[in-house]
């Protein structure tokens, strides 16, 4: 099984304490997010777990323990999503100095095969069109160089709370045509093979393949296996989109639990509930939130808004 860790939350950021207890335990608990009655234990036991997949923007609250999580037998790679917004777009974010860095960092600590590059989502707006992206990518590049064998790229969903939040925001969305998107691509393929790294797309829907991107998957399981010699689950993920070419994975994070605040993000419906969610977390308990016990489901506390 590969560990997903978590499409949902920034877990590294946030809830790298509670990581490291649950993995110590060997399990933890997840509700499912559309029925909240059924309760899973998700294994963390080495001998179950193929590799964690973390997702974050600032894996610094995790890096002090990726020893311990080898010591475990818990291999790890890390989708790093870098890039920048003006504050209204993405306003938890650290200053883009500190990320760099830390990308650094946690590259110098695994080895830079082990941590992926994610400059997505790609969103036009009055202040960030296709000029601000590629200056902005060829000057990420050239940062990280070295440190990142694979960047991958896709464009923003629209989702409908998405573009709602943009709008309170003040951030109108730009519709630019497709030649200068496709042109943008092709420079950002060329500029990522000129510093290192293989160009990826995720989920590609506005045929990327054409301008110089491979068809990516996030959770990869011929990367997994080639990284650490472990024979991983085949097949495409069902859960996932359609144009989606992840490998099945378990989702250990629960909605509603990042703080960071991305206009942009799926997986929070109301930041204030989840900085209300962030802050009543427990790093002792088996689930994320709140305190959901699989084997003993009467004993189950239920945020508000779970």
């Amino acid at each position: 099984m590969i560990v997903s860790a978590t499409r949902r939350a920034d877990l590294p950021a946030h809830y790298a304490a509670w990581f490291l207890e649950r993995a110590r335990a060997g399990w933890c608990a997840v509700p499912n997010p559309f029925n909240a009655l059924q309760v899973s234990r998700v294994s963390l036991a080495a001998k179950d777990v193929e590799a964690i997949v973390f997702w974050t923007r600032d894996p610094r609250p995790m890096i002090p323990h990726l020893a311990e999580l080898d010591r475990l037998g818990l291999p790890s790679v890390f989708q790093f999503t870098l890039l920048e917004y003006p504050s209204a777009i993405h306003p938890g974010m650290p200053p883009l100095v500190e990320r760099i860095e830390a990308f650094r960092r946690l590259a110098g600590e695994i080895g830079p095969e082990r941590v992926l590059w994610r400059y997505d989502p790609v969103l036009l707006c009055a202040s960030a069109g296709t000029d601000y992206h590629l200056r902005m990518f060829e000057a990420l590049c050239r940062e990280l160089e070295g440190n990142t064998r694979r960047v991958t790229v896709s464009l923003m969903e629209p989702y409908r709370k998405a573009r709602r939040r943009l709008a309170a925001a003040g951030v109108d969305l730009l519709a630019p045509g497709e030649g200068a998107v496709g042109a943008m691509f092709k420079d950002m393929a060329a500029m990522a093979h000129g510093c290192g790294m293989e160009p990826a797309s995720c989920a590609d829907e506005a045929g990327l393949e054409a301008l110089g991107f491979v068809p990516g998957a996030c959770i990869d399981a011929g990367l997994i296996k080639r990284l650490f010699e472990v024979e991983t689950s085949a097949g495409k993920d069902a859960s996932q989109r359609p144009a989606c070419r992840c490998a099945p994975s378990r989702d250990i994070g629960m909605y509603d639990a990042c703080p960071a605040g991305c206009a942009y993000c799926y997986a929070t419906r109301d930041f204030a509930l989840a900085r209300r969610n962030r802050a009543a977390h427990d790093p002792a308990s088996p689930s994320m939130l709140g305190r959901w016990e699989p084997q003993a489901q009467e004993q189950r506390q239920l945020l508000p808004g779970i």
